[in-house]
């Protein structure tokens, strides 16, 4: 027998999976709530549930008169409202940390593996004002083009940015950074960034 919390999950999913289907994206309308009932096969007060928790989640907003609408994940406040929930131990906090660390040195890798001249001419100059560590990594994954690689940095990212602050990478630092990655030279890139990560880590 199907659960009140499994069938609510369920339909969840299915909306999901109907918006992944019809191409939506953020700002696209999505089906009315007799649409998906029909298409779900489900009764319309179960898909007025299932909305009304995205909505409450800030994944959608339902504009009156003009139907309900896919919002930016940028816009809402998820993370930070499970990151009160789930950040409260210290232990929880360093594992958030060392994850973060391990992530952005293999996405250093990974662009000293792939990269072109031509990438790092684009990183350079994606680099050339002041530079957060996340403007760094946002570049790196973005020019590596690895979708996965980039949704979970931006994940973690996001979280860490809960307990630590995005400082700015030193213009001194970032140009060592680059030489050593342009020069293929691993161990240093590594031992650099570690440094400066810890350092960051150190102030929070």
């Amino acid at each position: 027998m199907t659960t009140p919390t499994k069938m609510y999950l369920e339909i969840v999913k299915k909306i999901r999976a109907i918006i992944v289907a019809d191409g939506l994206k953020a700002g696209d309308k999505i089906p009315s709530e007799r649409e998906l009932s029909d298409r779900l096969n489900v009764g319309r007060s179960s898909v007025r549930e299932a909305l009304r928790a995205l909505e409450l989640l800030g994944l959608i907003e339902t504009r009156r008169g003009e139907g309900t609408f896919i919002k930016d994940f940028k816009e809402h406040h998820l993370v930070e409202l499970l990151g009160t929930f789930i950040l409260e131990q210290d232990k929880t906090k360093n594992d958030l940390l060392e994850t973060k660390l391990e992530i952005e040195k293999s996405c250093i890798q990974l662009f000293m593996k792939k990269a072109s001249v031509t990438d790092y001419e684009n990183l350079r100059e994606m680099l050339s004002a002041p530079t957060s560590r996340t403007e760094l990594f946002k570049a790196i994954v973005t020019i590596v083009d690895n979708s996965l690689m980039l949704r979970i940095w931006t994940l973690v990212n996001s979280y860490a940015r809960i307990i630590t602050e995005d400082n700015m990478i030193e213009s001194g630092v970032l140009e060592e950074l680059l030489e050593a990655m342009r020069e293929k030279q691993a161990e240093q890139v590594i031992k650099l960034y570690e440094k400066h990560f810890t350092e960051i880590v150190d102030k929070k």
